[in-house]
């Protein structure tokens, strides 16, 4: 705060050349004085004084300028600061899309109690509970045999019901290669049973077995005329694993019309398989690469048709590429 106060002029004491009197012309010289001066010119400045809260005395003071800076009079010029009472705190409002927002998440929270409680609710339910089961697929089983195996999973809702927990139940039967489950509200189950195929039977004593490529036994007959499906000379027992593994991969590839004409396969080695039709004639079919073109080449072979004047005995798909007949 900058003082009212005006720079006063002392008198030096010595009167020189330089000073000038109040009734003179000139103006007053303001240099810095030196020693040759005839006036000292000094200027002072007050800061201001921290007002002290005490109650003024009446005394007064021998100068009054420094009365007016401690004194009462110079409280009167403070500002007074505002009460509380004073003070005004400006509302603004919530933006809108704040507000949009925490309803929108408000929602979206008790949507999601909702769909949990309903989940909750189906899952464990017994208004779903499993009552039926249909079965589909099954040539070598049949549905009662695959119902009877589920048997366990009857009383269980539905959405606890998987296609793990059906494969599981349906493991000690064979036949079964895959299966899928679908449910079928509000208390049945649909079973599709994908079964493995048979490409063969093999001799056991009196009785024929019917395996898959693998050699997995899916079933037994009395009669192999009543099956059309070739016979594997001395089956697994006698011709080895390898040599069965080689013969039942190569019917596994033929065609279901192809494999109905055959009567028996044999295998002197695992490149040496060969195959009979029902009428006798003889197929030289090698190892069991390239199952897929020589089976491709053989039923285009069968279907040429026969030339009783020249009669095929033999057909040689070893090389499907260069097929021979004979």
């Amino acid at each position: 705060m900058a003082s009212s106060r005006r720079p006063t002029y002392r008198p030096s004491g010595r009167t020189g050349s330089t000073a000038t009197g109040a009734g003179s012309g000139s103006r007053p010289d303001y240099r810095r004085p030196d020693t040759h001066a005839g006036e000292v010119i000094s200027a002072s400045r007050s800061l201001p004084v921290p007002v002290q809260e005490k109650p003024a005395t009446s005394k007064k003071s021998g100068n009054s300028k420094t009365s007016r800076l401690h004194g009462p009079g110079r409280e009167k010029d403070k500002p007074a600061l505002p009460s509380a009472d004073a003070v005004n705190v400006l509302a603004f409002p919530e933006p809108k899309g704040k507000r949009r927002r925490r309803k929108l998440l408000m929602v979206v929270s008790t949507v999601a109690v909702l769909v949990a409680a309903l989940l909750a609710g189906a899952v464990y339910s017994p208004v779903l509970a499993l009552q039926t089961v249909s079965v589909s697929g099954t040539r070598l089983l049949t549905p009662a045999q695959v119902q009877e195996a589920l048997e366990p999973l009857r009383g269980t809702p539905l959405p606890q019901i998987t296609d793990e927990d059906v494969a599981r139940l349906l493991e000690p039967l064979v036949q079964v290669k895959s299966v899928s489950a679908e449910a079928r509200p509000p208390s049945g189950l649909a079973v599709a049973v994908r079964e493995r195929v048979p490409v063969a039977l093999v001799k056991q004593g009196e009785k024929y077995q019917l395996v898959d490529v693998e050699g997995v036994q899916l079933a037994t007959t009395d009669d192999p005329a009543s099956v059309s499906l070739p016979v594997i000379d001395g089956g697994a027992g006698t011709i080895g694993q390898d040599l069965f593994r080689a013969t039942a991969a190569v019917l596994g590839a033929l065609p279901a019309d192809v494999l109905a004409r055959l009567s028996n396969a044999s295998a002197q080695s695992v490149d040496a398989v060969e195959l009979k039709l029902v009428d006798g004639q003889t197929i030289i079919w090698g190892n069991a690469s390239e199952r897929e073109l020589k089976a491709k080449v053989l039923e285009a072979l069968l279907k040429v048709p026969a030339d009783p004047k020249n009669p095929v005995n033999v057909y040689d798909v070893s090389v499907p590429r260069h097929p021979v007949t004979r």
